[in-house]
Order: structure tokens, then C-alpha cells, then sequence
């Protein structure tokens, strides 16, 4: 099987929120439809994305995988998670506010749908001046008082709210109440699943003229009710080097601004990488196989774990790449030993 960074067709969806950003963002002619969200990397079967380069051009990710998933996931990823990619990646485009919305965990999700469930980080590219969104409550509330408010839609009363500009970073465990609010454009990196529950959508109707079903029992399932100080998560950015901004159960996430090349050696991790460039286009070369692509800014893509060792390189300047994976390295303390030791003696 060839093994290359994978590229993929425009995949997007058009919601009653969604505003007119990612068209130019991603290079694609403009739209006046109201798309919200591009799926950049996705096994979801509903949307499955397609490779674009390459052998396998035209052939729908799912298949690709199947073909070698212990070379294309990662031995450990493919143990873990019988063949199937663990994560979905996006860019959100939200003119309008999403609704209030929580996501069920593992359990609630395969007892409930038979699927994943869904924690997420977000990664805040652009803000209008006063954007703000949603992420946990502000105060302690009761099942009994949730019921309430979703009745006299005060629910947002109780949220904590807020202010965003470029660079932060949320990350939202499943349980946690969110929504992104009008004026933002991020990257979302999520577990892969379509599961949302809705707990207030301000009475708007749908793109079909319709309510939107709202999911008020299950979401008080899911929910969680601590609060906690800071929802935000805090970093210090430094320039060409990859800054760790989640390392979560499902999935570690890096960001990185580069202005010079700059080398990956990711293959300690036995997983694939999703690389979102988030602005200015790059080059990314295998130095195993000397393959190349080109990632535009607004685009993914998908680098099997077998050949995660590669370098990259602004086309104009710099460019600010954000990096997906599952980190399967072992940190017991014999493993650290192991590894000391292996590298003294080399």
C-alpha cells in the first residue's frame, strides 16, 4: 500500500447559523449559503470525507483505512478502536449563535445510539470585536432548576460566558453545556460522532421552516453540573515550536507558528496526525519517502502514523499549523528508564 499525507474534497454543510467565511478561507469561490461547518478529516459514515491526491483520489476515507489501518492509524490506534478513526476535525463558521448544547460520554453514547461519544476542544481563529461564547455554568444549578430555566428560556442566565479572540483555546469534556455565539470562526477537534443534544435554540425555525428537535431528557442525562474556575485553557505560544494546548484521553492537540522549516518526528506517538493549517500555505515532505504536498491555508490533512516523520515549510512567511492526535506513549516510570538509557548509550 502507498502511504501519503492524504488530502481531501470540500466537505461542507450548510446550517441555519452558519455564515459566508469558509468559502474564501479555504480558497473556494464564495457562496451566498449559509454554510457552518467544514468537515476537513471524517470516517463519520453519514459524511465520510474523500481523498483528493494521490492513488487513492476519489476513494472515500473509510475504505482507504481499511485497506491498512495498522499502517494508516497506528498499531495501537487500530487495537483500540477496532479499525475506525477516532477523531473529526472541522472549521466552524458561526454568523449566528448555536444552540445550547452538551454531549453524552462514552457510555451514555453507545447505551443510548450504539456510537462515540463527544468531548471537543475549540480553537478560536477569528472573533468580531465582542464575540463571546459559552462553555460550563457560572454557578451551581439542580436538575429540578435546569428543567425550569430550559421551560422560561433563562437557561443562558446561568452559563459562564465568555469574550474570545484569536489563539484561545477550550476544551469541552463530554457533560460540559456550550455554544459557540455569533461572530467566531474556529477549529474544532472532537471525538467521531454526530451525537449532539440540543437544550435551547432560542424557538428559531430550521433550514426546512421547522422547530429544531430539541433533545431536553437526554441532555439532562449527560449533563454535568460542576463548575469549575477557569473554563479557558491557558498557553504560552512560542514561535517554531510545537506548543501542547490539550492533552486529553481522547486526543492531544499542538499548535505551532513556523517560519522556517521545521521538522516532525511523530512516530513515537503509533498514530496518525491530523494537520489543520490555520493560516498561510505549507509544505509538508515525508523524509521517508520524499513525497510532498501543498496545504493551503483553510485546509487538512490526514499523515498515516507509519510515515509521521517530515518537515515543514512556509510557502510566504509563516504559517500557523494545528497538529490531532492520540498519544499512545507509555510513561511508566520503566518505560522513561528504557528510554533514558536507550538514549545514553546511542
Amino acid at each position: 500500500m502507498q502511504l501519503y499525507p492524504l488530502l481531501f474534497e470540500p466537505n461542507l454543510h450548510t446550517v441555519v447559523w452558519g455564515g459566508n467565511q469558509l468559502m474564501p478561507y479555504k480558497g473556494l469561490e464564495p457562496s451566498n449559503e449559509p454554510i457552518g461547518e467544514s468537515w476537513e478529516v471524517s470516517a463519520v459514515p453519514t459524511s465520510t470525507s474523500i481523498v483528493s491526491n494521490g492513488v487513492y483520489a476519489g476513494k472515500d476515507l473509510i475504505s482507504v483505512i481499511n485497506e491498512n489501518p495498522d499502517a494508516i492509524l497506528g498499531k495501537k490506534v487500530n487495537e483500540k478502536y477496532n479499525g475506525k478513526l477516532p477523531l473529526l476535525v472541522k472549521f466552524i463558521d458561526a454568523k449566528r449563535d448555536l444552540s445550547i448544547q452538551v454531549h453524552p460520554n462514552d457510555e451514555m453514547a453507545m447505551r443510548e445510539h450504539g456510537k462515540m461519544g463527544k468531548s471537543e476542544m475549540w480553537y478560536v481563529i477569528k472573533a468580531d470585536e465582542g464575540a463571546h461564547l459559552y462553555a460550563g455554568f457560572k454557578q451551581e444549578i439542580t436538575p429540578e432548576e435546569y428543567q425550569q430555566r430550559i421551560a422560561d428560556g433563562t437557561i443562558t442566565d446561568v452559563l459562564a460566558d465568555h469574550k474570545v479572540k484569536a489563539g484561545d483555546v477550550f476544551y469541552l469534556p463530554a457533560g460540559r453545556v456550550h455554544a459557540i455565539c455569533g461572530g467566531i470562526l474556529l477549529a474544532e477537534v472532537q471525538q467521531s460522532s454526530d451525537v449532539t443534544y440540543r437544550i435551547f435554540d432560542y424557538n428559531r425555525p430550521g433550514m426546512d421552516g421547522k422547530p429544531r428537535e430539541l433533545h431536553t431528557e437526554l441532555a439532562a442525562k449527560a449533563l454535568d453540573y460542576h463548575v469549575i474556575d477557569n473554563y479557558r485553557t491557558d498557553y504560552a505560544e512560542t514561535a517554531n515550536k510545537a506548543v501542547q494546548i490539550i492533552d486529553s484521553p481522547y486526543f492531544s492537540v499542538r499548535v505551532m507558528e513556523v517560519s522556517k522549516q521545521f521538522h516532525r518526528d511523530l512516530r513515537k506517538y503509533d498514530s496518525f496526525i491530523i494537520t489543520m493549517c490555520i493560516e498561510g500555505d505549507s509544505k509538508i515532505r515525508m523524509r521517508s519517502t520524499g513525497e510532498e504536498i501543498l496545504l493551503k491555508q483553510g485546509n487538512s490533512t490526514l499523515i498515516p502514523a507509519a510515515i509521521a516523520d517530515y518537515d515543514i515549510t512556509p510557502q510566504s512567511g509563516k504559517t500557523r499549523i494545528l497538529d490531532a492526535f492520540i498519544d499512545n506513549m507509555d510513561r511508566s516510570i520503566t518505560s522513561k528508564v528504557t528510554r533514558f538509557l536507550h538514549l545514553t548509550q546511542k
